[in-house]
């Protein structure tokens, strides 16, 4: 019985092929696309648009006439149609009436009118109109009578444009299809050919129209490329911008989190014969500070690079920012510093983020405003921080942008002030320096309240 399983099964495997030739295949991709292109949808209506007002050529054009220009290709069309009634009437009223002239002149046209609506069905208007117009026109030209080799180049070449490059090819082929047939049914020694300099001519027209397609879908290509590698790079440094933001903030909270644990632990030590109320609230203070600790490194630990290494010193703060503007004086920026309002100790990250701000913004008028000078006011205000750092323009301006940096300082400052809830502008001020203007809030920390108020 197994035998009998094996020898049927066999040929019904054998007798079911999963893969055909890849010359196969080939001429069935080329064949649907010539019945997609060329067939489906040949009646299909699309009206000609109007060109694009912004484009490099008709920018050139005299302003009053730009509202002309993106009707272009209606008028080219329109044009061509009258060139090619006036060829067909001249080149056939020696041989007939004007009348019949005119009307064998008017076919021609009928098919370049058409690819104003309906660009394919236009293609085989004009392919079939073609032998009829030479045999009525009786001039000898064949299969292309003057009308419809300019008609027939006209149509080749708008539908070119308003299709693709393959239907371009197809419409060629059939082209000189066509062609070949004509001089095979009536042979050129009869009849004066012309589908060799048609097919020539027609090749170039279609070539040029092509290149064209390609360079614009090229530069649309380029143009989408560039915006998804801007936005790709611009959510890169924002991302970047956060890390870097939240490892300083984890070294802030650390720190301080490690001296509340210290502190707690060395409390009880402080005082004789401490209770053991006082002394179990203290270790429960330790507790739960070193918890927290080991909580926030543990949370906040994977946004450190393996190569990442925590500073040995505590993050800066606004009391060393006088070391910084010493830096940047010795850099070749000459800086001023203001200070308002009542001085008093901020929040570690707020410290921190307006330590950076200063820095970013300082960094930018170095590089961006070489020569200028630079002032820093901090105002110590009711219920935050005030910050505004403001460069004056660079006395040598360089049409060369410097390379310096990427370029996203500002987007790293913005980061930090939506982190802390606050506001920022940064924008050029009218002497043509640059301007970064923020507010920090800082919420307000209950005084506890006295001995006598107490008791």
């Amino acid at each position: 019985m197994l035998y009998v399983t094996e020898t049927r099964t066999q040929p019904l495997t054998a007798a079911k092929p999963n893969s055909r030739s890849p010359e196969y295949h080939l001429a069935m991709g080329m064949l649907s696309g010539l019945r997609t292109d060329l067939f489906h949808d040949a009646l299909a209506y699309r009206l000609l648009p109007p060109m694009s007002a912004d484009g490099p050529l008709l920018r050139r054009f005299p302003r009053r006439l730009r509202g002309y220009t993106p009707w272009t290709p209606h008028a080219f069309v329109v044009a061509s149609a009258l060139l090619t009634l006036l060829i067909g009437v001249e080149t056939t009223r020696y041989y007939t009436s004007d009348l019949f002239a005119l009307l064998v002149g008017l076919i021609p046209v009928s098919a370049i009118l058409t690819t104003l609506v309906r660009p394919v069905a236009a293609f085989w208007l004009s392919l079939a109109v073609t032998p009829f117009v030479s045999i009525l026109a009786g001039r000898g030209e064949w299969p292309w009578a003057p009308s419809t080799f300019v008609a027939h180049l006209v149509v080749l070449t708008v539908v070119a444009a308003r299709t693709r490059p393959r239907t371009a090819g197809w419409m060629w082929v059939l082209t000189a299809l066509y062609g070949l047939l004509a001089d095979a049914v009536l042979p050129a020694s009869y009849y004066g050919g012309d589908t060799v300099p048609f097919l020539f001519v027609s090749a170039l027209a279609l070539l040029v129209v092509t290149v064209r397609h390609v360079r614009r879908e090229a530069a649309r290509e380029v143009t989408a490329q560039q915006t998804v590698t801007a936005h790709e790079r611009s959510k890169r440094t924002l991302l970047e911008e956060r890390t870097t933001i939240a490892r300083e903030l984890h070294d802030v909270v650390a720190h301080h989190m490690s001296v509340v644990a210290i502190q707690a632990e060395a409390a009880p030590y402080r005082v004789e014969n401490p209770p053991p109320e006082l002394a179990q609230a203290f270790a429960t203070i330790r507790e739960n500070a070193v918890a927290a600790l080991t909580e926030l490194r543990r949370v906040l630990g994977v946004v450190r690079a393996e190569d990442y290494e925590a500073p040995d010193a505590p993050q800066p703060t606004l009391a060393d920012l006088d070391a910084l503007l010493a830096n940047v004086r010795d850099a070749g920026l000459p800086v001023e510093k203001t200070v308002t309002g009542a001085v008093r100790e901020l929040p570690g990250g707020v410290e921190l983020s307006a330590y950076r701000i200063v820095q970013e913004a300082l960094s930018n008028a170095l590089r961006h405003a070489p020569g200028s000078s630079a002032r820093v006011e901090i105002g110590y205000v009711l219920g935050g921080l005030g910050l505004r750092v403001v460069n004056g323009p660079s006395p040598t301006p360089t049409l060369v942008k410097s390379t310096h940096g990427a370029g996203h300082g500002i987007t790293g400052m913005r980061e930090r002030v939506a982190m802390l809830g606050g506001e920022m502008t940064a924008e050029p001020v009218a002497d043509g320096g640059y301007e970064v203007t923020v507010f920090l809030p800082v919420p307000a920390v209950e005084e506890p309240a006295a001995e006598g108020g107490r008791r």
